[in-house]
């Protein structure tokens, strides 16, 4: 379970602190600094490599987790352990509607140099983005304080 757990860990610093540097930093660095026909194209090819990694991190977290609630006894495992897969199955929805609809649209955009239609792709990801690093925060005090419960 050691190795589960690690896994599943990496997999989390990756998706959730991925989320907050891209939120908390580098969202408002680039409203500051670039123009929409720069900050577009920084974000096009941020997340393209970025949602790369998220893809892996999410293959950890799921392979791992499922491990680790088997482990715990499978359907008997503790609440907490089904409440971090509820939200976790509900993040990796997100981010799949995010990869798979807006993020083509801001493909599209950003290959047409259609700033309007960028814009509008890229605030749809900013929210859905925002919901999921709520939500893997709660997930991470779920985790955290679970066990103490």
């Amino acid at each position: 379970m050691d190795i589960a757990r690690w896994l599943h860990l990496i997999g989390v610093a990756v998706w959730v602190g991925g989320m907050f540097f891209a939120y908390m930093a580098l969202r408002p660095a680039a409203v500051a600094v670039l123009e929409p026909p720069l900050r577009l194209p920084l974000w096009h090819q941020t997340l393209r490599r970025f949602f790369l990694w998220v893809w892996v991190a999410v293959v950890l977290i799921l392979v791992s987790g499922l491990h680790m609630i088997a482990v715990l006894g499978g359907r008997d495992a503790p609440a907490y352990a089904w409440i971090m897969l509820v939200i976790g199955i509900v993040m990796m929805l997100i981010f799949a509607h995010v990869f798979f609809a807006a993020f083509r649209r801001l493909e599209r955009a950003v290959a047409a140099a259609d700033w309007k239609a960028g814009g509008a792709a890229l605030g749809q990801i900013r929210k859905l983005v925002g919901l999921n690093l709520i939500l893997g925060l709660i997930t991470i005090t779920v985790a955290t304080i679970g066990k103490m419960l």
